[in-house]
């Protein structure tokens, strides 16, 4: 099956055609060509791991493969090719079969849309490129697919394009990830400058003898940038919450478990390149673990279900970031995996609830378990998962960040991410508690979703209760051993730390039930009380407001001068140029007049005028 791994972005990619040209007319038909195409993809994903497993594939020795596809004989040479150990392995399977979900969600969901087939279309091209982005070998092929996931992500943030707030969304996604991908593309050419190939398995080779480590140092802080902008890191997180204007299926599919994990990818993908450099690693977890506490503050205030969740999902990309930067690669890559089950479930039962109300926001509901026990059970299993609790997927792999950063070292990372688990496990049950419980609001009329939305919330929350297993500590020969850089990285069983991260999750819960598992007005007596600190929570610390202001008054303010040197300036400077020829020309016409009278008048007085002067002298003129 690896030989044939290359197939596995082909088959979304040849079904889009297809939907767009074909099928487009016929909805349900254009709906089962997305499904059996990644339906393929996924089987095919399931052969490449259980190969990987059973033929001993590692991550020092992968299987690549690869052809020639730009070159420039003695100069450039860029190569399509494969490249499969481990990582791209368990990364395949994750896209894979969370696709093929909520795929199948979407049937159901965009039901009656009458962009169906379209968004079908659209999701099979987002697929084929994430997978293209995973099996790449290359920087150069990873920065192609990247580019495309970036233009599926605009197309399909901005779906319900008649609504000004969608447009503006993808737009901001579109510009801020295309900020991120220069500095990107930046950093990888320069890797190519010093080495001379884009290949990822020649550049783990050369880097660890290169002596100029300056150079590299801003080389792989500028490939860092691209997982800041498509991860939505600090300060390049503004996107996100705004992409939920999307279809919440694409929040799903793009904000979960695929696009946003690219980020954190690419840092498992190049990690020989962070890891030979020490200050930079600190950037990577310092900004990993601000981005985890901050995305987590704002996400306590918010009212939009999909927004906490979009909060939330920045929050936890800002954990996997921070294990790679404490030098955990396993704990980053087993936290992308685990987080992508249940955070997938998170949203698909948010868009199970908007299609039930079609509404979003949380204090207009209430009392929805009665009507909605699927959702309302798989949403309550997802958020224990993410909350930490065990023995859900969640524990083990936000324990296994946890534990490696404080096993090595990172003391003050490992107090800010015990914090962050008691804000999450607040905000998520805080969420529940008003949402599915408590009184029903009036005029609310809630009802089950269909079969094809309800059965991959049930997968889902199956995989969020079990896919934790796989790196639990008492296994021996688990996921530390698959996927690892190095040595196999397993962390002992860090008893205290596993105390803690529980007991702070149980506290967050218990505080969220106090506050709003039952009738109280304390809430909003703490709001009054600290109204400065509330308001700057809700507006998200007025980041998108500077940000506004930084482009108005700075980059417009530049626009405008540059403008005016231009008009003023260099086209003074050419215009005068102009001018002078042009008033020269227009004196000198009025000698060329054609007209035979006046040239004959010329020629009479140049004769007159030189007669007077040669004869200045005999009348006592001018003398020589």
């Amino acid at each position: 099956m690896i030989k044939y791994a290359w197939l596995i972005p082909v088959f979304p990619a040849l079904a889009f055609p297809l939907i767009v040209f074909v099928t487009r007319k016929v909805r349900l038909l254009s709906a089962l060509v997305a499904i059996a195409a990644i339906g393929a993809s996924f089987v095919m994903a399931t052969g490449v791991l259980g190969e990987v497993l059973l033929t001993g594939v590692t991550m020092d020795k992968p299987v690549e493969y690869a052809t020639t596809w730009l070159g420039i004989p003695g100069l450039l040479k860029i190569e399509a090719g494969v490249l499969v150990d481990p990582l791209t392995a368990v990364m395949l399977l994750v896209v894979t079969l969370v696709a093929l979900l909520v795929e199948i969600y979407s049937v159901g969901y965009m039901h009656g849309d009458p962009g169906f087939a379209t968004f079908f279309g659209y999701l099979s091209l987002f697929s084929a490129s994430m997978l293209g982005l995973v099996v790449a070998n290359n920087y150069f092929m990873i920065f192609f697919f990247w580019e495309l996931v970036g233009l599926c992500s605009y197309l399909l943030i901005g779906f319900y394009y008649h609504k000004s707030s969608a447009a503006r969304a993808g737009l901001k996604a579109f510009v801020t990830n295309r900020v991120a991908d220069f500095g990107f593309m930046l950093g990888f050419f320069f890797l190519f400058a010093a080495f001379g190939t884009f290949n990822f398995r020649e550049l783990a080779a050369a880097i660890p003898s290169y002596q100029n480590t300056a150079f590299l140092t801003l080389a792989a802080v500028l490939v860092f940038i691209g997982p800041i902008g498509k991860s939505a890191q600090f300060p390049l997180h503004v996107w996100l919450p705004d992409a939920m204007e999307g279809p919440t299926p694409v929040s799903a599919l793009i904000h979960a478990a695929t696009m946003v994990a690219a980020g954190v990818y690419l840092l498992a993908r190049a990690f020989v390149l962070f890891a030979s450099l020490p200050g930079v690693m600190l950037v990577i977890a310092y900004v990993g673990g601000f981005t985890a506490l901050f995305a987590a503050t704002i996400a306590v205030t918010q009212r939009d279900i999909k927004r906490i969740l979009a909060y939330s999902t920045v929050s936890q990309l800002g954990y996997m970031v921070m294990a790679m930067g404490v030098g955990s690669m396993t704990a980053g890559m087993f936290h992308l995996m685990t987080h992508a089950f249940f955070k997938a479930l998170l949203f698909l039962g948010a868009g199970s609830v908007i299609h039930a109300l079609e509404e979003q926001d949380i204090f207009r509901m209430g009392g929805l378990y009665k009507d909605m026990k699927v959702t309302a059970s798989t949403f309550i299993i997802a958020a224990l998962s993410l909350a930490g609790l065990p023995p859900l997927a969640g524990f083990w792999s936000k324990d296994e960040i946890l534990a490696a950063a404080f096993g090595n070292g990172f003391t003050g990372l490992y107090i800010l991410g015990t914090l962050v688990a008691f804000l999450t496990a607040f905000y998520m049950f805080r969420l529940i508690f008003v949402a599915f419980f408590g009184d029903r609001r009036a005029g609310l009329h809630a009802h089950e979703s269909p079969l094809t939305m309800t059965g991959p919330l049930l997968v889902l929350a199956a995989l969020s209760v079990v896919a934790g297993f796989v790196g639990a500590p008492f296994v021996s020969h688990g996921f530390s051993t698959f996927v690892y850089y190095g040595e196999p990285h397993h962390v002992a069983p860090n008893y205290g730390v596993m105390f803690l991260s529980v007991a702070v999750a149980l506290a967050g819960i218990g505080l969220a039930w106090l506050l709003y598992g039952r009738p109280s007005d304390v809430p909003e007596k703490l709001a009054q009380r600290y109204r400065s600190i509330y308001t700057l929570l809700v507006n998200k610390y007025y980041i998108d407001e500077f940000y506004q202001w930084l482009f108005r008054r700075v980059a417009l303010g530049l626009a405008e001068a540059f403008n005016w040197n231009d008009r003023h300036v260099v086209d003074g400077v050419f215009d005068g140029v102009g001018d002078v020829t042009r008033i020269s020309g227009q004196k000198l016409r009025l000698l060329q007049t054609g007209n035979l009278q006046t040239y004959a008048l010329v020629i009479f007085t140049a004769v007159v005028i030189l007669a007077l002067w040669m004869a200045a002298p005999v009348l006592g003129g001018v003398v020589q």
